[in-house]
This record gives C-alpha cells, sequence and structure tokens, in this order.
C-alpha cells in the first residue's frame, strides 16, 4: 500500500490560505510581511495578527501551518529573522521552513520542540549535505530542487534520516536556488536577502504605437510582446534577449515555462517523497482552489489505486506552457 504524501499548498494572504484550506490541503506555507521569506512583495504575506487567526483557522480544520523564514539575514540584522522565529513559536505554527545555518541554528537551540524543514534556498541535493543539516540542527525535511530526476530522488530517499518533500506545480526554477544575483545586479535588492525578485516598483511596461509592448526591469527591456501576445512579468531569468551572434531574441536562461508533475505523482510516491509541494504564493485564490483541488484530487485517486483523472491547468501556467523538467530527464531544454 502507497503511504499518504502530505499536500504543502501557497499561501500569499490569509485569504488564499482559507482557501488552499479549504480546498484540502494538508499543510500551508507562508511567510511574514518582511524580508524573511523569499516572496517579499507588497500585498503579499502575514502580519502577527494574521498569522496568529490562520494558524487557528488551519489548525481546527486539520490543516499544518509551515512558516517561511527562508532568506539569508545579512550581517547585523539577525534580530528580524530571530523575531519571526520567536513569533511562530509563539503561535503555533508546525514547522519553520529555513535555509540560513544561522536561521537554523537560533531555532533549533532556542525552539527545541518546533520541526525545521530545508528550504529549497538551501540548495541541496547531495545525501551528505542534507545529513549536514539533519545532524547540526535536527532538520526533519528537506525540500528538494528541481533538478532531479525520479530515481536519483529513490537513490537519495535510502541514503537521508530525513523526509522529502518535493515541488509537482508551479515555477520551473532552473536557476541555482538560493544563488541568484540577478535582480541584485539590476536593481540593487536581493533575491535571497530581502526576499525580492524583480521588484514591482521598478517593473515597467511601455506601449508602442503598433500596440506592442516592452517589460523592463529598472533601466534595462527584458522582453517585447506583439500587441497578439500577453506580456509576462519581467524577470531576468526568463526575458528573451539579443546577442551579437543571434539573429533574433532568444531565452538566455530558461523560457517561461510551468513545472507540472501531475503525470509523475505514482512513481515520486514510490521513490519515497513525503510531500508534495506547490509552488505559487504570488498567484491568486482561483489559482489556489484550482490547483490545490485538482492535485487533491488526484493523489487520492492515486492512493486509491485508481488512474488519476488529471486536470487541464494549462491556463494557469506560465507562457500556457508546461514541463516535467529534470524529474524524467535532465534534458529539458
Amino acid at each position: 500500500m502507497m503511504k499518504r504524501p502530505e499536500l504543502v499548498c501557497p499561501a500569499g494572504t490569509p485569504a488564499a490560505l482559507r482557501t488552499a484550506v479549504d480546498a484540502g490541503a494538508d499543510a500551508v506555507y507562508c511567510g511574514m510581511q518582511n524580508a524573511t521569506n523569499a516572496r517579499n512583495f507588497p500585498g503579499l504575506n502575514f502580519t502577527p495578527e494574521e498569522l496568529q487567526a490562520s494558524v487557528a483557522y488551519a489548525h481546527d480544520a486539520g490543516t499544518k501551518v509551515l512558516l517561511a523564514v527562508n532568506t539569508f539575514p545579512p550581517a547585523g540584522k539577525f534580530e528580524l529573522w530571530r523575531g519571526a522565529v520567536d513569533l511562530g513559536a509563539r503561535l503555533g505554527v508546525d514547522a519553520f521552513i529555513v535555509a540560513d545555518i544561522g536561521v537554523a541554528e537560533y531555532a533549533a537551540r532556542v525552539h527545541p520542540g518546533c520541526r525545521l524543514h530545508l528550504s529549497v534556498q538551501a540548495a541541496a541535493s547531495s545525501p551528505e549535505a542534507i545529513r549536514y543539516y539533519c545532524r547540526e540542527f535536527g532538520v526533519r525535511r528537506v525540500v528538494l530542487p528541481r533538478i532531479l530526476t525520479v530515481p536519483e530522488i529513490r537513490a537519495l530517499a535510502a541514503e537521508i534520516p530525513c523526509e522529502i518533500e518535493t515541488f509537482i506545480f508551479g515555477n520551473h526554477g532552473l536557476m541555482i536556488e538560493g544563488r541568484c544575483s540577478l535582480t541584485n545586479y539590476v536593481c540593487g535588492l536581493s533575491t535571497n536577502m530581502d526576499g525580492v525578485c524583480s521588484p514591482a516598483a521598478d517593473v515597467h511596461y511601455d506601449r508602442a504605437a503598433d500596440g506592442s509592448v516592452a517589460t523592463r526591469l529598472g533601466a534595462f527591456t527584458i522582453d517585447r510582446f506583439g500587441p497578439a501576445e500577453q506580456a509576462g512579468y519581467p524577470t531576468i531569468c526568463k526575458g528573451r534577449y539579443l546577442a551579437p551572434a543571434r539573429d533574433e531574441a532568444y531565452y538566455a536562461f530558461e523560457e517561461p515555462v510551468s513545472l507540472n508533475l501531475s503525470a509523475l505523482l505514482p512513481a515520486l510516491i514510490e521513490a519515497g517523497v513525503d510531500a508534495f509541494k506547490i509552488e505559487g504564493r504570488q498567484r491568486s485564490r482561483a489559482y489556489v482552489r484550482s490547483v490545490v483541488s485538482a492535485f487533491r484530487q488526484a493523489i487520492d485517486q492515486t492512493l486509491a489505486g485508481e488512474t488519476p483523472a488529471l486536470a487541464d491547468l494549462i491556463a494557469l501556467t506560465e507562457g500556457q506552457k508546461e514541463t516535467e523538467g529534470a524529474f524524467k530527464t535532465k534534458k529539458w531544454r
């Protein structure tokens, strides 16, 4: 009999958290309204009062709350991260998602009763690295980078003493997790320390007379879209660029495409994955409701020995394209 994996769902706002809980999430993950989490955008995340009410709502429904404290504190600013951990422990969150070893050490030492999950931001994909975090800080679960095949995950599961969580839907995430400095180069804000990738204040859309749209981040043009195309949000890693050796603009880093592993659910469960993670704390309640409901049904059908009815989620993907990425083969481009 297959073990039942946990369905871990995004909650960018209290309303999205309630939507995820009502749609069947086993756990939700969220962050505070500051740089301690990697989705530090205006209009997102939780005040202390909102987190308290949301923890109560989730727990009443039997759903866990995981607090993302998954950025890296700059020198002299550790107090903000310490405060987030202390608050989460006081309000009864079920686990902290951490990346920085100082944050992990503080949480393990001061709040030893709280579970620690190692964020994908830590980019730990080898058994040696994962065992280090487990040994030194008591990490109970690792969120794996999206670069491993199913056989590699199966082999890893046999060598580490903690649970495994993998992404199954959302951002493809091929950049090295926790190591991207592209936004910092352009805007002066760090994805990994300020929690901001492509800050909204630096985003601009310029429409030309012919109806085409140029998207810019700061002083840099990231992409151009024709009058009939939908202009995407400008992130450097998913922009199209001109280069001297090429005749037309091309995706230098990665294409706008979303990960969708719905067809691989049985293989991932068999490989030893303990939790499936849906990405999307910046997305709408409608996105959360549709994706969480679809994967709740697919997982339940898989556990019942049935062929899962895979919902058509293409309209909710980036660029209206989806991929199984590196999970099936390393030839994802």
